[in-house]
């Protein structure tokens, strides 16, 4: 699993690979030079006594030199590991953002947001931070190593070879921590996409946890997933804590057995005590990356569980790609034939079955019904959010399925009952920041939809600046930018569900003037649940448990005295 992670963090990298081969010979200079300085140290100790210590200003200059040059070096290495870094993170995020817009909408329905949101937020935030300690340590640290080795054994064979048979505990002791961490750290990012999943929920529905008087059950739940959180994270911190005390550990065994083998050569005249110093330098320089690697293996277990999540979401199946016989351009007429179509959320609990429907240019279609009677489903399989399990659904002749998605949807006007803004000025949100219509256009359409009398009383009219979900805003105000977005450019079908629900009843009056001077000539459905509403629809098609039970106009309905009787009598009872 984590070997899987690695390789493509790696693959990511190596979009870079000229700074990642700059930041390896940067790192070979700067362990050569580390491992060059204890020599003229050593040089400088045995030469103390030589000539009154002339030999000494030469040795030290070029200690100097070597220090600027690995200073220089060193800085140049960390400032290409953050751009790599910094490069990977930004092209996983972006990656993962846009499979955000191919995810199909049943993995949207079966996901939290706030899960989806940590993944792309929080886990890429740790992964980059673990990544960066990774590049800047690892390198730096295995070069070391292998430079020290070569160094030692020329220095001494049989003391190189105690440390070298001393080695293997640190990196059993540091494999084994490392392996229990990464579960735990994995535990740990789970714990907290629950807690932003949670958090996002109530701050997405704190009016209705204030009316429902739901603040201490919520606290409770909060405590619960906090404290699942809190545990997570000490044993996760504890365990990966562990490593280092361990590896410095074994790693000052090595400097003692070192020191002690050292010791018995200089009394045999074997070592002078400048080589002995080197030595021990080497030893601690040989040690101190073992160390440091076994922090970066901590951070990096926990970089690498982020990363797996992230890349769980990158790698989720993207909703089917458009036919490659799919014509250039599909602009519609309006004439749609549904045939033989079922459909189910769960494939296990039957909706839709069997729907057969036939709308002709220009019809307006009204679909009634219960809740859950299948009609904001059967708006869904029209613009395409879903594909149908069985059947089809043509438009001009076309199946939906072998147009492409975004053509589709061009040829669809939608005003939903739930609203959606974004951070902007009012002119940005009805536009959606387009830039190809003027001042006159967006303008008009406002004084269509009544929003403009609300909009220039604003402190800058179409100026002001809203925040995301429109702020200060009425429900009413913002659905009417909504409906305003679409009245802009009206398209040649229209998909209403709902697009008056939270508008007064004097106001709603004059937008449905406006809606029936929109909808003529093009084909509408409009989902209601006020059936006064829907009194002047072509056809009424009255849903129960995914059937069409009725179909006809309003008085012709009414006369049956069936289904959509009793539905539309139901509202003055």
């Amino acid at each position: 699993m984590k070997k899987g992670t690695l390789r493509k963090v790696l693959h990511y990298a190596g979009k870079y690979r000229g700074l990642v081969f700059l930041s390896l010979i940067l790192a070979v200079i700067t362990a050569a030079l580390a491992l060059y300085i204890p020599i003229l140290a050593g040089k400088a100790i045995d030469n103390l006594t030589i000539d009154g210590g002339k030999l000494l200003v030469p040795i030290l200059v070029r200690m100097f030199v070597a220090i600027v040059i690995t200073a220089i070096c060193q800085w140049v290495m960390n400032k290409a590991n953050n751009v790599i870094t910094f490069k990977v993170v930004r092209d996983v995020r972006a990656e993962a953002f846009d499979k955000l817009q191919t995810l199909p909408f049943e993995y949207l329905d079966k996901v939290q947001t706030g899960e989806v949101v940590s993944r792309i937020v929080a886990d890429i935030d740790l992964f980059a931070d673990g990544l960066l300690m990774g590049f800047t340590q690892l390198f730096t640290g295995i070069v070391t190593i292998l430079f020290t080795l070569v160094f030692m054994f020329y220095l001494s064979f049989r003391i190189a070879i105690v440390v070298v048979a001393l080695t293997p505990l640190s990196l059993i002791v540091a494999r084994v921590i490392a392996d229990k961490s990464f579960k735990l750290f994995k535990i740990q990012s789970e714990a907290r996409a629950d807690q932003t999943s949670f958090v996002d929920e109530m701050i997405g529905n704190l009016q209705v946890v204030k009316a429902f008087a739901h603040e201490d059950e919520n606290m409770e739940y909060f405590d619960e997933v906090n404290g699942k959180l809190e545990d997570a994270s000490v044993k996760a911190v504890f365990v990966s804590a562990i490593t280092n005390p361990g590896t410095r550990f074994i790693n000052n065994l090595v400097y003692a057995f070192v020191a002690l083998f050292g010791a018995f050569a200089c009394i045999s005249g074997g070592m002078t005590v400048g080589g002995l110093t080197i030595f021990l330098s080497y030893a601690n320089q040989y040690t101190k990356p073992f160390n440091e690697i076994s922090g970066v293996v901590t951070e990096l277990q926990n970089a690498l569980a982020c990363a797996k999540r992230v890349f769980d979401l990158i790698e989720e199946k993207s909703e089917e790609k458009d036919k490659k016989s799919a014509p250039e351009k599909f602009t519609a007429e309006g004439v749609v034939d549904i045939k033989d179509v079922s459909f189910s959320y769960d494939k296990n609990k039957k909706l839709i079955e069997d729907l057969d429907l036939n709308i002709v240019k220009g019809q307006r279609v009204a679909i009634v019904g219960p809740t859950g009677s299948g009609k904001t489903t059967l708006i869904n399989l029209l613009m395409r959010f879903y594909d149908v399990d069985r059947g089809s659904i043509k438009i001009d002749g076309y199946d939906i399925r072998d147009v492409k998605r975004l053509d589709l949807r061009d040829n669809f006007g939608m005003v939903l009952q739930e609203t959606w803004l974004r951070h902007g000025t009012i002119r940005d949100n009805i536009t959606l920041g387009r830039k190809d219509f003027s001042d006159d256009e967006v303008i008009a359409a406002a004084k269509a939809t009544h929003a403009h009398s609300f909009i220039k009383k604003l402190p800058e009219g179409y100026d002001t600046v809203i925040s995301e979900n429109g702020g200060n805003l009425s429900q009413g105000q913002k659905q009417l930018l909504c409906i305003t977005r679409v009245m802009l450019n009206i398209p040649p079908m229209l998909i209403l569900d709902e697009a008056t629900s939270s508008i007064d009843t004097h106001t709603e009056m004059r937008i449905q003037r406006a809606f029936n001077k929109m909808m003529k000539g093009r084909t509408s459905f409009i989902v209601a649940h006020r059936l006064s509403t829907i009194v002047e629809a072509d056809v009424i098609l009255v849903m129960k448990d995914g059937h069409i039970l009725e179909q006809g106009k309003h008085e012709e309905l009414l006369n049956k005295k069936g289904f959509y009787h009793e539905l539309y009598n139901s509202q003055f009872a």
